[in-house]
């Protein structure tokens, strides 16, 4: 079968939504580390590469619009423009989460944390395992191992439920001291359950381009 224009196109598109992977990995893995080491300077500067990301999703957007509307792709070739297009979108919500995860590190500063931080470092490596496979699931077009990644976001939300509940009875027990910091320790595992939810939504979108089944998981 020979290569056409429009598969070489469809293949570059796919290129960048890896590449758009890759970046989002990097971010969300970070954005814990640097928290947890209270790097500053790192947590700052990883806030601004989020710029990259928004690039490429705006690149991934124009492109596509431009070859469904110029290629005129069927059946096949128009579901996957269409599932590139729409995992940017959930990708670049990941690296807005990444950021939003950064800004509440910069807010709690030099504090000591009111806890031990056991369950949030536990959400993000699960979120970047996740994410390492979506790659692989993509490259390969894989719809079961996009479909088996899809399931360890209850594991994740688990975590978050656990995570929660731990800051708010430390700060029922001592709300003057506690409450600031407790909020934003609940806001940063509540950005990576969401990560795991855009995550869901990823694996949903590489079954519908490989199958042309539209399921919902989870």
């Amino acid at each position: 079968m020979s290569i056409t224009n429009l598969d070489l196109s469809i293949q570059s598109l796919k290129e960048y939504t890896l590449r758009m992977i890759e970046k989002c990995e990097e971010a969300v893995d970070l954005s814990i580390e640097y928290m947890l080491k209270k790097d500053m300077k790192n947590t700052k500067k990883l806030i601004r590469q989020d710029d990259d990301i928004d690039i490429l999703r705006e690149y991934i957007r124009d492109r596509s619009i431009e070859l469904m509307a110029l290629k005129q792709p069927l059946a096949r070739d128009l579901r996957y423009i269409y599932a590139l297009c729409d995992i940017s979108t959930e990708l670049e919500r990941i690296g807005d989460y990444s950021v939003n995860i950064c800004k509440e590190s910069l807010e709690i500063g030099e504090d000591p944390y009111i806890k031990e931080l056991i369950d949030i470092p536990k959400m993000k490596d699960i979120c970047v395992e996740m994410i390492r496979g979506l790659w692989d699931a993509l490259k390969n077009d894989d719809a079961k191992l996009a479909y088996d990644i899809a399931q360890r976001d209850n594991e994740v939300d688990e975590l978050y439920k656990k995570a929660r509940e731990d800051c708010l009875q430390i700060m029922y027990n001592n709300p003057e001291e506690n409450i600031n910091q407790g909020v934003r320790l609940i806001f940063i595992s509540r950005y990576l359950e969401r990560i795991g939810d855009h995550i869901t939504n990823i694996c949903e979108k590489i079954i519908y381009a490989k199958n042309g089944e539209m399921i919902e998981i989870g």
